[in-house]
C-alpha cells in the first residue's frame, strides 16, 4: 500500500534553504579564503533584495568575490567600471534611430548593463553624481526612466558597489541619499596571517578551482519570499526603534554622548533594514524568529553609514561604528510585559 508523499514544513523548506547557503559558502570558499562574516553580509542582502558597499583597500578580492558570487548563482552579471567620463546612459541605456526596410524611422530602446541580476558597481565614487544618480531609481523602484518609457528591470536584482577609502583624489563622494539605499556598507579587511599563506598558495598556482552553480534566479526570488515571512516579535521591534532612535542626537531619550558626538543619525529605513537583515541571519541558521543578537550582529554595517559624527568625534579618534558599537553595548533590551493572572 502506498502512502503519498509528505508535504513540506516550513521547517523542512528552513533547513533545505539552511543547506543551500552552506554549499553556496562552500564554493565561494573555494575561491575566497577567509573573509566570512563579509560573506554572510552579502548573502544576507542577496536574500533580502537589499544593495551593498563594500568598501576596501585595493586587492583584497572584492571584485573576485561579487563576480564568484554571480557564478555560484544562475543569474545574470554586469560589472561596469565607473570612471569620471561615464555617461548615464552608458549605464541605464539609450534610444538609437533605426530605419526599416520601407525607409520609416523609429526609434529602439537599447538596453545599458544594469538590466542584468547582479549589477557590480566597481569604484562607484569615481564618476560624477549625475551618473550615480542613474542607480537611484534602480536601486529603489527595481526600473529605468529613459525618455518618456519605464522599464522593468529582471527579477532579482541587485547593486553591488565598491569603493576604495583611501585615494580620494578625483573622486566624487556618494550622495547620502545615494549612501541610504545601500543596505549594508561593508568593511573588507585584512586577512589573517595564516589565510594570507593561503592566499599566496592558491593565487600562484596555474590551476583554477571551479565552482558550481547553486541556486537559480527564480530560486533567489522563492528564498525571498521566505525569508520575508520569518517571524518578528514586537518586542525586537521594540528594540530595533530603540536602537535606530539612539542613533539621533536631538531625540530626548538618546544618550548624552550622542548629542556629543553625531550631526545627524539614521533615518527609519535604517530599522527596516536591521529588521530585513536580521530576518536572513535567522532563516540562514535554520531559525522561525529574529533573536535580538540576529539584531546586533547586523548593527554595524546597517548603521555605520547613515551616521555622521562631527568634529569633536573626529578630534577624540571615533567613528560612526565606535558609536554604533557603544549603542549596541549600551541599549537595554526592552522590558517583557508580565502576563496579568
Amino acid at each position: 500500500m502506498s502512502t503519498a508523499p509528505r508535504s513540506k514544513t516550513l521547517d523542512d523548506i528552513l533547513q533545505e534553504f539552511s543547506q543551500h547557503r552552506q554549499l553556496m559558502q562552500e564554493e565561494l570558499q573555494k575561491v575566497i579564503i577567509g573573509q566570512t562574516d563579509v560573506i554572510e553580509q552579502l548573502f544576507a542582502a542577496i536574500f533580502t533584495r537589499g544593495h551593498c558597499l563594500l568598501e576596501g583597500v585595493p586587492g583584497l578580492a572584492k571584485t573576485l568575490m561579487v563576480s564568484t558570487v554571480a557564478r555560484i548563482l544562475d543569474v545574470g552579471f554586469k560589472r561596469v567600471q565607473f570612471t569620471p567620463d561615464l555617461m548615464p546612459s552608458d549605464i541605464t541605456g539609450t534610444n538609437v534611430l533605426d530605419e526599416d526596410e520601407n525607409g520609416r524611422r523609429h526609434f529602439r530602446f537599447v538596453e545599458g548593463p544594469i538590466f542584468t541580476n547582479i549589477l557590480l558597481a566597481d569604484e562607484i565614487n569615481r564618476t560624477p553624481p549625475k551618473t550615480q544618480a542613474a542607480l537611484l531609481q534602480a536601486m529603489q523602484e527595481r526600473e529605468v526612466s529613459v525618455g518618456q518609457e519605464t522599464y522593468q528591470l529582471p527579477e532579482p536584482f541587485f547593486t553591488i558597489a565598491t569603493q576604495n577609502p583611501i585615494e580620494q583624489e578625483g573622486t566624487y563622494p556618494l550622495p547620502e541619499a545615494q549612501l541610504d539605499r545601500f543596505m549594508f556598507n561593508i568593511k573588507v579587511g585584512y586577512p589573517t596571517a595564516p589565510e594570507e599563506e593561503q592566499i599566496l598558495l592558491a593565487t600562484t598556482r596555474s590551476e583554477k578551482p571551479e565552482v558550481r552553480k547553486v541556486l537559480s534566479g527564480r530560486a533567489i526570488v522563492n528564498i525571498q519570499k521566505l525569508v520575508a515571512s520569518v517571524a518578528v516579535s514586537e518586542y525586537v521591534v521594540k528594540y530595533v526603534a530603540r536602537l535606530v532612535r539612539a542613533t539621533r542626537p536631538k531625540d530626548p531619550e538618546s544618550p548624552k554622548y550622542v548629542a556629543e558626538l553625531v550631526d545627524w543619525g539614521a533615518g527609519p529605513r535604517a530599522g527596516q533594514f536591521l529588521i530585513q537583515g536580521g530576518k536572513a541571519l535567522a532563516a540562514m541558521d535554520g531559525r522561525f524568529s529574529v533573536s535580538l543578537n540576529d539584531i546586533r550582529r547586523i548593527a554595524v554595517p546597517v548603521l555605520r553609514h547613515r551616521i555622521a559624527t562631527n568634529f569633536q568625534a573626529q578630534a577624540d579618534g571615533l567613528t560612526s561604528e565606535d558609536v554604533v558599537a557603544r549603542l549596541v553595548a549600551e541599549i537595554p533590551e526592552p522590558e517583557i510585559p508580565k502576563l496579568v493572572k
